[in-house]
């Protein structure tokens, strides 16, 4: 089976995102997708991922990145079956198509938890070209890695929203490279203010980073990202596949998966 028949399989169609949010997503390299999580859905991944955070304790996260100032975790697709929502939808995996076209995988899907007072991140990229070809290649259009975004809290302005630079990624070039400090604020930057169960989509290209929770609650969020299947994932399904797991993957979300 080829991708383009997994994606058909998953209901994923020519018009499963308009033309404009197409150009949306080509032109500034992001999108947002209204109301892809219900309610009920928003508040049973906040209580698995709370008691997952418990259970794990001083662990958590390590299998991709553990940071100061926010609760993370990773490896979330063994972790329960409810997550296999977050790489199967067909609004979002249309985004992932219209960045990376059919040739895509998954690369990881994990949680960030602002911590109050914490959570500033410089802006950078999530996948920076390796080499100058690469470099040239996301110059012309050809992308390595699409990302997205899922609120599990209201997105305000003051609790630490993800802040983005529209139209960055089409520059192949870091923050690093040309920003004197990536920490600080950049003149055309966009901040994520949106209601919980909206999903970004994002081109990993874009310059972003989070934003400083001003406010007395966590800021949550999970991460689901995908990558060219011709490259590495940051969580290594083959590696980390769990008996369970599986058990219970049709032939879609095993090709989805790399494994």
């Amino acid at each position: 089976m080829d991708m383009d028949t997994v994606l058909h399989n998953l209901g994923v169609r020519d018009d499963t995102l308009s033309e404009n949010e197409m150009r949306h997503l080509d032109e500034k390299g992001f999108l947002a997708l209204p109301n892809i999580m219900s309610a009920n859905q928003v508040a049973a991944f906040r209580s698995r991922l709370e008691t997952l955070i418990k259970e794990e304790g001083h662990d958590a996260g390590k299998e991709v990145h553990q940071e100061a100032g926010a609760l993370r975790l990773s490896d979330l697709i063994n972790k329960d079956p409810m997550f296999d929502f977050c790489y199967t939808h067909p609004r979002l995996l249309a985004a992932v198509r219209q960045v990376l076209t059919s040739d895509f995988k998954v690369h990881s899907l994990n949680s960030r938890f602002a911590i109050p007072g914490e959570g500033k991140q410089e802006f950078h990229l999530d996948w920076g070209p390796r080499d100058e070809e690469e470099r040239k290649l996301s110059q012309k259009g050809h992308y390595f890695v699409a990302n997205s975004l899922w609120l599990l809290d209201d997105f305000t302005e003051t609790n630490g929203p993800t802040r983005l630079v529209p139209g960055s990624h089409k520059w192949g070039k870091s923050p690093q490279e040309e920003m004197d400090d990536p920490n600080s604020a950049h003149p055309d930057e966009v901040k994520v203010v949106a209601p919980a169960g909206t999903v970004v989509a994002f081109n990993s290209h874009i310059w972003h980073g989070g934003s400083l929770n001003r406010s007395h609650d966590m800021r949550r969020a999970m991460h689901m990202a995908f990558v060219r299947r011709t490259l590495p994932q940051q969580t290594d399904q083959k590696q980390h596949l769990r008996p369970a797991t599986a058990s219970r993957l049709d032939e879609e979300r095993r090709i989805l998966l790399d494994l």
